[in-house]
């Protein structure tokens, strides 16, 4: 080998030992930078790790394989934090599974933390409730997501586990109460806004500060504009005002009826003014204001006053005596009838006199049935004033010899007293009575039959000779109301009468029509004569004659 050939096989071995020294260099070079590089990942990852360790929630997450490499992994792995292992006492710490962190949970809670597991893992569903740790007792809230990565790649699936302090608890507590009062608050302005009648509440300073959707209707404006400069709203204002001033003044509830044009109409109101007490406020009273609309009821008064005037002018011009006492038992009306009856003078009435004084004065002029115990009678007649629900009719008789017939009713204002003197109309019941038991002797007395219908058909009197004449018992004779039924009852004893219909229509006809006298039957056995009159009280007097011929 010549020298130029050394030469060039040793520059050839220096190159390539140049070329493989520069290419450990790089190498090495490359390989500190990945180690760095790996250590610098190695503990971001520790750093992450370890401040998620150090929060003060625990996690328990369900790691997926890598879809994206070839992960050695196949399955899904679990990890708990040390964190959550302290939280519900796990015994097995950060080995623990999934299954013991159920059971570190009531039954309840338990299934219910399942199905969320489920949701989340079956459809991505994120979820989130409080929950309570069987061993401590203490709430704790559940946080439970899916994670993916930038590439959408399925990381893992984070349950998050919060313990709930006392002041977390009071919060959530504070919270759930704040929802209750909202939903509280919307009920009753859904209440007041639903009111048929127009309410508001003013403060302290008399200003209106609440009203219902009614009221802000009525005045044409919103519960929101309310405050806007509303000329109609600073007159109805004024006009409350001195309503309000009496209200607090006295401290009790006033009422006022006012007038108002409400689309061209005229209504009327009754406003109501209360004050109250707010808690917050003791050192001024609110108000609550109320508006009824009384049109209506204004016009069915007028409507009524206009009858009762009409109806006092006729009690008034009529004979009977009235009286008319308000449920405070004072005397309202009287018409001149009253006066007459109890020699009573215009003059001499009270205004306003009380039943317990006219009963006094009565008793003083010897007008008052004679009783033993005049208090007692006295009380029993005012209780009328509070008891009386049916009208009372009774009679009065009095020491002058006068029979009054008294009427106690009620009256829309109390109770009315009608008064009635029936002395005449008694004394002549008296007399009739007395004539028609002479006419019952006499009647009795005779040997023909005889029988009494009323004008309507009705059998008034039979006599004994009636009785022994058809042979009946006087009992059977009672039941007996009409006269077709006193035909019907006869009809044995007319044995030879071919066409009975008829001769009870003749019957009838005849005695009712009064013809003075009508043979029914004439034959060699039996004569029976009907002979009808008219008696002095509009009944009908009809004789049964009974003769035999030979």
């Amino acid at each position: 080998m010549d020298i130029e050939t050394q030469k060039t096989l040793l520059l050839v071995c220096f190159a390539v030992s140049v070329i493989l020294m520069a290419c450990v260099i790089n190498f090495r070079i490359m390989y500190l930078r990945q180690k760095q590089k790996n250590y610098f990942l190695r503990r971001d990852r520790e750093r992450y790790a370890e401040t998620i360790h150090a929060s003060k929630d625990g996690y328990f997450a369900f790691i997926y394989p890598d879809d994206f490499v070839k992960d050695p992994v196949k399955t899904v792995r679990e990890q708990c934090s040390r964190r959550l292992a302290v939280m519900l006492d796990l015994k097995n710490g950060r080995d623990s599974s999934f299954e013991d962190v159920l059971n570190a949970l009531y039954k309840n809670d338990s299934k219910k933390l399942e199905k969320y597991l489920k949701l989340m893992q079956e459809e991505g569903l994120a979820f989130e409730d409080t929950f309570m740790v069987k061993s401590t007792k203490r709430g704790i809230r559940i946080m439970g997501n899916r994670i993916h990565g930038s590439d959408n790649n399925l990381y893992c699936d984070m349950i998050w586990f919060r313990d709930l302090s006392d002041e977390q608890l009071k919060i959530e507590t504070l919270e759930q109460e704040l929802k209750k009062k909202s939903d509280y608050i919307k009920d009753l302005e859904d209440l007041i806004d639903n009111l048929k009648t127009p309410v508001y509440i003013k403060n302290e300073h008399k200003q209106i500060t609440s009203l219902n959707k009614k009221y802000a209707d009525l005045i044409g404006t919103t519960r929101q504009d309310y405050n806007a400069q509303n000329q109609f709203k600073k007159t109805w204002e004024e006009l409350l005002t001195s309503l309000t001033n009496t209200a607090i003044e006295t401290n009790q509830p006033q009422t006022k009826h006012f007038s108002m044009v409400v689309n061209g109409n005229v209504r009327y109101y009754e406003v109501t003014e209360t004050p109250f007490h707010n808690a917050d406020k003791l050192d001024g009273l609110g108000i609550v204001g109320q508006m009824i609309d009384v049109t209506e009821l204004n016009e069915l008064k007028r409507q009524f006053k206009i009858y009762q005037d009409t109806h006092l002018s006729v009690l008034s011009a009529l004979g009977t005596a009235f009286a008319i006492y308000d449920m405070k038992s004072k005397l309202v009306f009287y018409n001149k009838s009253f006066l007459d009856m109890w020699h009573f003078k215009a003059e001499d009435m009270e205004e306003q006199m009380s039943y317990g004084s006219f009963l006094e004065i009565l008793r003083n002029k010897r007008l008052l049935p004679d009783v033993s115990d005049f208090k007692a009678y006295k009380d029993d007649e005012e209780k009328l004033f509070e008891t009386l629900i049916e009208p009372k009719e009774n009679l009065l008789y009095l020491p002058d010899g006068r029979t009054i017939r008294r009427l106690v009713v009620q009256h829309p204002n109390g109770l009315v007293f009608a008064y009635e003197d029936v002395s005449d109309r008694l004394k002549a019941e008296r007399t009739i009575h007395e004539l028609t038991a002479v006419q019952n002797d006499i009647l009795d007395a005779l040997n023909e039959a005889v029988l009494i219908f009323s004008t309507s058909g009705e059998l008034k009197y039979y006599n004994q000779a009636y009785i022994k004449l058809f042979q009946t018992d006087e009992t059977k004779l009672k039941t007996l109301s009409r006269a077709d039924d006193v035909f019907e009852f006869q009809k044995p004893y007319f044995t030879k009468v071919e066409n009975w219909d008829n001769l009870k229509k003749h019957m009838s006809t005849h005695i009712f029509e009064i013809v003075d006298v009508f043979r029914l039957i004439d034959d060699y056995d039996q004569i029976i004569e009907v002979s009808p009159h008219i008696l002095a009280n509009d009944t009908i007097l009809v004789q049964y004659i009974k003769n035999n011929k030979k």
